[in-house]
């Protein structure tokens, strides 16, 4: 009983004891998770693992001194690099005064050197400025290009201290005199075109000086950004057809349209081939000009077909006149027979049968008529309607997107008065056309008129 007493003391001991080694010990000896099975073996390795930890502890102490020692050798090393840079400093700082001053000397002497070719180099300077700007939009440059090269290289050159040479001035002779040249020529060439749908082919072109461009096949092209296009939308066919006939020609002379602003990038003749036809203007008008126009051919046609009729009538009236029996198939013939089927009629009576006869044939003279005159005053109307709409539309598009383009603003209102065009182009002719008609029409009814009185006259006369 005594003995394991004994034995359960020893063994809560080194329980004990292995608990503290455990908080106390180093990470190494705790990695090997070894158990004491004796106070003996636990001391054993408290030993061990006191000896491994001063090890280590004098391992870091020397890295320590040896990364001090090394930084103290990289401090000192960096105040004698700056040393050494300030006294650099100061002696590059006294080259650079030094210089400044030899500077300031020297163009001095080249001022003094230059004299009267200073305003000379400034107009050198200011010509090769010009004709670059006037190479850049030149036609003339398709066929001689980096021109611009040597002119910005000189420019360069004279607005530093530098002197442009003998050969540089006479170049610059050269090219001004063969811009002017090749201004006055019509030459063939071979160059790239880019076509509409933006391929790329070898085209044979014609320049007509340095106004326009064009290809063997009578096409206009545009010079934009050093390359050569076709034009989207190309003008008449009679230019066309002269622009081709100049192109195959070899000598003489042969009409052509030129666009007098092709040296400055040719926009009259882009705002020319731009300008709508009359087709595009009318679906300018879109659905209030696609009314009128339909209202206007109604109205017309109603016009024709009365004129006709009444064409037709009236020579039936007019050989009516010279026949002595009264024939049914027109206004006056009817008339007449009335008198003919009431012989012995006294006047009043055949009087008032004679104007029902004429008040009958007035409908039929007169039909239509009134249409035709309500068209040629609602016309103008719609046209009004389509103006008002269309500057609506207009004034909210600059609501929304401002005003800063006046084009797209013109554009706009050009576009809402078209349809005012449109009611008045519907209007003219036909109120014209009503007035002709309803002339004819009066003409037929006054015969009628003109009978019937005579008759009246007769009838009176031979009962008196």
């Amino acid at each position: 009983m005594k003995a394991l007493i004994q034995r359960i003391t020893s063994a809560s001991a080194v329980a004990i004891f292995a608990a503290g080694f455990a908080l106390g010990s180093s990470a190494p000896a705790l990695a090997q998770n070894d158990e004491a099975q004796s106070l003996s073996e636990l001391l054993r390795m408290v030993q061990k693992g006191k000896i491994r930890e001063g090890r280590e502890e004098r391992k870091r102490i020397a890295k320590f001194v040896a990364d001090k020692r090394e930084q103290a050798n990289a401090v000192a090393a960096a105040i004698k690099t700056r040393e050494q840079e300030e006294v650099r400093s100061a002696r590059l700082e006294k080259t650079f005064e030094n210089n400044k001053e030899k500077i300031a000397t020297k163009r001095d002497a080249l001022k003094q050197a230059k004299g009267e070719l200073t305003e000379l180099f400034g107009h050198i300077n200011s010509t090769a400025g010009d004709l670059r700007e006037n190479l850049a939009i030149s036609l003339t440059s398709i066929q001689h290009p980096n021109r611009e090269e040597f002119l910005t290289g000189l420019i360069e050159k004279l607005k530093g201290d530098s002197l442009p040479t003998i050969a540089e001035i006479e170049k610059l002779w050269f090219e001004l005199q063969r811009e002017a040249i090749e201004q006055g020529k019509i030459v063939e060439f071979n160059t790239t075109v880019t076509s509409p749908d933006g391929g790329e082919l070898p085209t044979d072109v014609v320049r007509v000086g340095s106004y326009n461009a064009i290809s063997k096949d009578g096409q206009y092209l545009r010079y934009m950004d050093g390359t050569l296009s076709v034009l989207p939308r190309q003008p008449k066919p009679a230019q066309l057809e002269a622009a081709a006939a100049l192109a195959s020609l070899d000598s003489g002379y042969h009409r052509f349209g030129v666009d007098p602003t092709g040296p400055t990038g040719g926009s009259l003749l882009s705002a020319f081939i731009n300008t709508p036809t009359l087709v595009e203007r009318w679906h300018q008008g879109r659905q209030v000009g696609y009314v009128i126009t339909a209202v206007g051919v109604v109205g017309l046609l109603i016009a024709f077909w009365r004129w006709i009729a009444l064409q037709l009538t009236g020579m039936k009236v007019n050989s009516q006149l010279k026949s002595e029996k009264a024939n049914l198939n027109n206004p006056l013939g009817r008339v007449l027979a009335v008198h003919e089927e009431n012989p012995d009629m006294d006047t009043e009576t055949l009087e008032l049968k004679l104007n029902e006869a004429v008040l009958k044939e007035i409908p039929k003279l007169e039909s239509s008529l009134t249409l035709i005159k309500i068209i040629a005053a609602v016309a103008p109307l719609l046209g009004l309607l389509g103006t008002v709409t269309g500057m609506i539309i207009t004034f909210q598009s600059i609501t929304i997107f401002g005003a800063g383009d006046p084009k797209t603003m013109a554009g706009g209102i050009s576009s809402a008065l078209v349809t005012t065009v449109l009611g008045l182009v519907v209007a003219i002719p036909t109120l014209l056309a009503h007035t002709i008609v309803n002339g004819r029409a009066k003409r037929v009814i006054h015969i009628l008129e003109e009978q019937a009185a005579g008759i009246i006259a007769r009838n009176a006369e031979s009962h008196r």
